[in-house]
This record gives structure tokens, C-alpha cells and sequence, in this order.
């Protein structure tokens, strides 16, 4: 073996790259694989934020937390959650520090990118039924045509029974869909801009075709579709007044590759954090310090609301648990850490010209840590301190987790928002940290599974 040469060695000593997981630790994709099985389960049964609450509430259960009683007194070890509304959950394992030493805080999103029905949604029009719509977050329109979709949410009926509705899930169910024109008739459309190549009140779904049959009633095609619903559901079309009703991708999760690497499914942004934050809080005993591990709502839309990060129910949450220890909220939260658990968009090299290679996070490459997100001049970020990034670094070295570094894309090509700015305006340390993302909000997004683990693992270590 031929020696070294100075320039070399210095060259080793003082440069840096972020290292292909599977080059450098082949034994991990046996592991990740392993992992995701969990996690394309998560995703099948959790499309909606209401049903990740359920689910994350069923697993939180599994493993011996209980409701949370702010009345109540903890030791270290015990475990308790508190749901918001049904659209978001807390969970929280007591650590052995006091609580002035501060929190282990975990926030992630539930919600996605999708279509909700608007509130008078059903109509006729030559004789086809159509659900109007109004997309929900950041989607690129033209992405939802065509593909089959299915019907997810909740009626509350005029006697307050509530009503849990899932259509096209199950095998044989009925899916719905967008259309869209034949390239034959598209010259017209072609011409549009891509943001226009289907517009808002384009995106009307097909829910039937087949009248019923009586010649005397007006929109009969509309009429049998709310008759099969009413037998389904009990529900009338005055009922989706009190209603939440998501149309999503009716797809399930997917290996992707020969290779099986990576996972492909709708939702990845921001469920592929919620689980491994939840799995890593679940996982964790007796920690120094109290965890706090959120699982959010609306942040793709703002956090807006009274179930995202821009209300006060945190806030409310950890004011309860620093009244129960007899200390103040604020040296609680002034001495806190907090992971903004979110994803970050990967290095495409079929669309490399809006990324800066350089500051961009890549798949495979393991969690990555965003000092800031925001546009262009960083407006809308948290952008983290120094000290906050060496403490996270220095929690992921200690642990060996494969982590890299990256930017929402290059500078003045667009950019994005996380929980980071709401939980920092609590006063605490936050920053960015989570799975790079291929095609991140559309139906179908990818993550690569060496990655999940990996994430998955640094929230073990920032928990541990």
C-alpha cells in the first residue's frame, strides 16, 4: 500500500463529505429494511391526521402511557399523552432531572398535502356526479389527475353522533378520480402554465354516473350518489355542512427500486417523522430529562389553528407540567431543546439547476439537520444558533448516526417553513432535523429507508 502523501493526509484531516450510508455500513440496510416494515404500516393506516392520532394513541396505549392528569404526580420512567382535539397528540416520559433543567422536545407534523371537500360539495353536470374541491397545503395541481383517490374523514349528524367515513381503502372498494383531457383535444390546455395545467375548480372528482331512476327528479345521477351514501353512512347532503372530508392518494406504500431501497407512498411529509419520533419516544425509559414528543396539525398550511403550532396548546401543556413540579414554565422552556422533526427536499439531479449542490441534503446520506428553512433572505426561519447545532452534531456523533446537512433548495429558487419559529417563539433552543424527501409533496413521494432509520436513531440519542 502506497504511503500517503502531506497534501493528502492534510486533505483527509481538514475536509469534510458526508459519507453513502451504504458504502460505509453495509449492515444497516438489513436494519432499515426491517424498520420500515412498521412504518409503510403507519402510513397505510394513518392518512389522515385524525386517523395518525388514533393510531399513535393505540400504540402510545400499547406501551403504558396513560392520559395525562395535570393534577396528578410523576416519577421518572412514568409515561402519559394528551390529545388535542382528536387531531393531534402529546406524549411525554417523566426524566430523572428536575424540570428546570430543562425539556427533550420532538415536534413533527401528521397533516399532508391534499383535497377537502368544500362544504356544498356535491353536484351534477351531464349527468356525471362530481365532489367540488378545495385543495389543502402546498400541492402541485396537475399531479392529481387521474390518479385513484379515496374518501377519508368525519360527519358529525344533526343528533351529534359522529361518523367516521373510509372509502377505497379496502380490497374491492369503489376509488374516485380526477379527469383530465386527451392529448387529441389538449392543444388549448398545453398552452397553459404548468401551475395551470389544472386549475383550482378543475380539481372536481367523479363519484358516479348512473341516475336513479325516476324520471320526475331533478340531478338523479347526484341523487343516487347520496342515496348509496346515506345507506353507507346514514348521512344526508345537509350532514357534510358539519363535516371534515379528505380525498387522498388511495395507493398503498411501496418498496421502490430493484434494489428495494427506498419507500414510496403519500404522506411522507411529515409522517416520516411522526413515526420515527414516536418510536423513539415509546423506546425510551428513564431519560435524563422529560421528553416532550408532539405529533402536530395544520403545518401545512401555516400551523395555523387551534391543533398546529402557532396556538397555544403546547405552551398550555408544558405550563401544566411545570405547575405539577412547582417551578415556572419559562426556566423550563429558556433551558429546552427542541427537534423542528421535518423533512427536507433531496437532491434531484433531473432538476438540479434549483438546488446548490454544495448545501443540499441527498438520499442515502442519512437525517438531515436544516440550520433554516424560509425564502430567500431566510424570511419565515428559525435559523438556528451555533451553539444549538453543535449540541444536536455532538448528540449524533456520540450515538453514530449518519447525518448530513442541507438547504431548502438554492438561494432565491423558492422555499418552506417548519414548526421551528413557533416553538422557538416559546423561548426555546430549536432546530430542523429530519429525512431528505424525493418529490416531496407529491401523491407519491420517496425516502430512502437507510435514511428513516437513521432519523429514527437520532431521536433515540436526543431522547437517551
Amino acid at each position: 500500500m502506497s504511503k500517503k502523501t502531506n497534501g493528502q493526509e492534510l486533505q483527509e484531516k481538514l475536509t469534510w463529505k458526508f459519507p453513502h450510508i451504504a458504502k460505509d455500513a453495509p449492515q444497516q440496510m438489513e436494519k432499515a429494511s426491517k424498520f420500515c416494515e412498521g412504518y409503510k404500516e403507519f402510513l397505510n393506516g394513518g392518512k389522515t391526521e385524525r386517523e395518525c392520532v388514533r393510531l399513535a394513541v393505540r400504540m402510545l396505549k400499547k406501551a403504558g402511557y396513560k392520559p395525562f392528569d395535570p393534577k396528578a404526580s410523576y416519577e421518572p420512567g412514568d409515561k402519559v399523552y394528551y390529545v388535542n382535539r382528536e387531531k393531534s397528540v402529546i406524549a411525554t416520559t417523566f426524566g430523572k432531572k428536575p424540570l428546570t433543567d430543562g425539556l427533550r422536545i420532538n415536534g413533527a407534523h401528521i397533516d399532508s398535502p391534499r383535497l377537502d371537500l368544500k362544504p356544498n360539495p356535491v353536484y351534477e353536470k351531464e349527468d356525471i356526479a362530481y365532489f367540488k374541491t378545495h385543495y389543502y397545503g402546498g400541492i402541485r395541481k396537475y399531479q392529481w389527475g387521474t390518479i385513484p383517490l379515496a374518501m377519508h374523514g368525519v360527519i358529525v349528524k344533526k343528533d351529534g353522533e359522529k361518523v367516521e367515513i373510509s372509502i377505497g381503502e379496502k380490497e374491492g372498494d369503489p376509488v374516485f378520480c380526477l379527469t383530465d383531457l386527451l392529448p387529441h383535444l389538449a392543444a388549448k390546455q398545453n398552452d397553459r402554465k404548468l401551475a395551470e395545467g389544472i386549475k383550482g375548480e378543475e380539481l372536481n372528482i367523479v363519484v358516479g354516473s348512473v341516475p336513479f331512476q325516476d324520471e320526475d327528479v331533478k340531478e338523479p345521477v347526484k341523487l343516487l350518489a347520496l342515496q348509496i351514501l346515506n345507506e353507507m353512512y346514514g348521512i344526508t347532503e345537509h350532514d357534510f355542512y358539519r363535516a371534515e372530508i379528505e380525498m387522498v392518494p388511495a395507493h398503498k406504500a411501496a418498496d421502490v427500486g430493484f434494489d428495494r431501497s427506498m419507500v414510496g407512498a403519500y404522506g411522507q411529509d411529515d409522517r416520516v417523522c411522526a413515526y420515527t419520533a414516536l418510536l423513539a419516544e415509546i423506546e425510551t425509559k428513564k431519560p435524563a430529562r422529560t421528553t416532550v414528543t408532539i405529533l402536530a396539525d395544520k403545518e401545512e398550511i401555516g400551523s395555523n389553528g387551534n391543533t398546529g403550532l402557532d396556538s397555544d396548546y403546547v405552551l398550555h401543556y408544558i405550563e401544566d407540567l411545570a405547575d405539577q413540579a412547582g417551578v415556572k414554565a419559562r426556566d423550563v422552556l429558556r433551558n429546552s431543546l427542541c427537534l423542528s422533526s421535518d423533512v427536507n427536499a433531496a437532491y434531484d439531479p433531473t432538476f438540479s439547476d434549483v438546488y446548490e449542490a454544495r448545501n443540499s441534503s441527498y438520499i442515502n446520506k442519512g437525517c438531515v439537520l436544516t440550520k433554516y428553512t424560509g425564502a430567500r433572505g431566510k424570511s419565515g426561519s428559525n435559523d438556528a444558533s451555533a451553539e444549538t447545532m453543535a449540541k444536536v452534531i455532538g448528540i449524533m456523533d456520540s450515538e453514530g448516526v449518519y447525518w448530513q446537512a442541507g438547504e431548502l433548495g438554492a438561494v432565491d429558487a423558492g422555499g418552506g417553513g417548519t414548526i421551528a419559529k413557533f416553538v422557538a417563539g416559546m423561548d426555546v433552543d430549536t432546530v430542523d432535523l429530519g429525512v431528505p424527501i424525493l418529490s416531496m409533496h407529491a401523491p407519491f413521494e420517496l425516502a430512502s429507508k437507510l435514511d428513516v432509520y437513521n432519523t429514527y436513531k437520532a431521536f433515540k440519542a436526543f431522547y437517551k
